[in-house]
């Protein structure tokens, strides 16, 4: 991508972002209400298609290489975030939140996490561009991640583990009573965060876990940041609908957990054996949604017991 395409678009896409932020925070959502699952589902139908539409501009803007990469990478970002989503249901569990405000919750989530996975792509491109033997410790991460990945299932929440939700919890002043979604309060005069707060730090610090095992998944995609940031940002700005879309069924796709760690072991493999073998970007496009397809199949035709299953989240 040329400098003066980059420049346009940069400024065009974010600006067109934050158009769509403000939409659904003070025109959709500005009413606190409990998203059913009709709703969740044509919300999330939207954005798949204004990601995919947004695909499309890049394959005549900056042509089929460049279309692939997006959507590869697109793919990836949005497989991680569905296997990350049981998270949020268990944070909101714990924390015994209300249906009705966990959207706003996962709204200021995603833009907390749209600033830091900007900043984290951003040095992790100039770090790859400065250091070119990066790419072989992200390869070896990624490997590492993935096996990790299989290994690990079962997943608990527990604040006092969190060292941002013990010290806010320790040098906030906190309150305990009903704030109608609200993150702080005032009484007497003072201001009080609400527990509410607490499961936003809670979300946030969680999305810089996850953002470690993604963004080096989708630097081994691309090394042009516009790619890596688009491709994150409209898998984020998808992530509550499909939170709301999937937060009742999410749990019966078991085998989806090893279908990811399987797709960070090729991508860092992919990494490590770019200097002797190059795979072609198409063929991994593949092998990425060859996978996704087998574990989302197996899970459907060999189910777990319902005495398995997590419980949904609070209503």
């Amino acid at each position: 991508m040329n400098d003066d395409n980059n420049i346009i678009f940069w400024i065009a896409f974010n600006v067109f972002v934050l158009l769509l932020l403000w939409l659904d925070l003070f025109v959709f959502h500005r009413n606190k209400h409990e998203i059913k699952i009709k709703e969740a589902l044509l919300t999330s139908l939207f954005w798949i298609a204004l990601s995919l539409a947004f695909n499309v501009l890049i394959y005549y803007w900056e042509g089929k290489d460049a279309a692939v990469e997006f959507l590869t990478a697109y793919l990836i970002e949005k497989s991680l975030s569905v296997d990350n989503l049981f998270v949020f249901i268990l944070i909101f569990n714990f924390f015994k939140v209300p249906q009705k405000y966990q959207h706003g919750i996962l709204f200021w989530g995603v833009i907390g996490a749209l600033v830091l996975r900007g900043l984290f792509i951003l040095v992790g491109v100039a770090l790859i561009a400065k250091f070119q033997f990066i790419i072989y410790i992200l390869g070896a991460f990624l490997v590492y991640t993935g096996i990790k990945m299989a290994f690990t299932q079962d997943q608990e929440v527990d604040p006092n583990n969190n060292p941002l939700v013990n010290w806010a919890s320790k040098h906030l002043r906190m309150t305990r009573k009903p704030a109608g979604g609200k993150f702080f309060v005032k009484e007497n005069g003072k201001y009080f965060a609400t527990p509410l707060f607490l499961v936003l730090l809670m979300v946030e610090s969680t999305d810089v876990v996850f953002a470690a095992d993604s963004i080096p998944a989708i630097l081994a995609i691309s090394k042009d940041p516009f790619i890596v940031y688009t491709s994150n940002v409209f898998a984020l700005l998808g992530l509550r609908a499909l939170y709301f879309a999937l937060a009742g069924i999410m749990q019966l796709f078991h085998y989806l957990h090893y279908g990811l760690s399987l797709i960070l072991v090729f991508i860092g493999v992919k990494l490590l054996i770019s200097e002797f073998y190059h795979i072609d970007m198409r063929l991994a496009l593949l092998a990425v949604g060859g996978i996704l397809a087998v574990s989302v199949i197996a899970s459907l035709l060999f189910p777990k017991k319902d005495d398995d299953l997590p419980k949904p989240p609070q209503q």
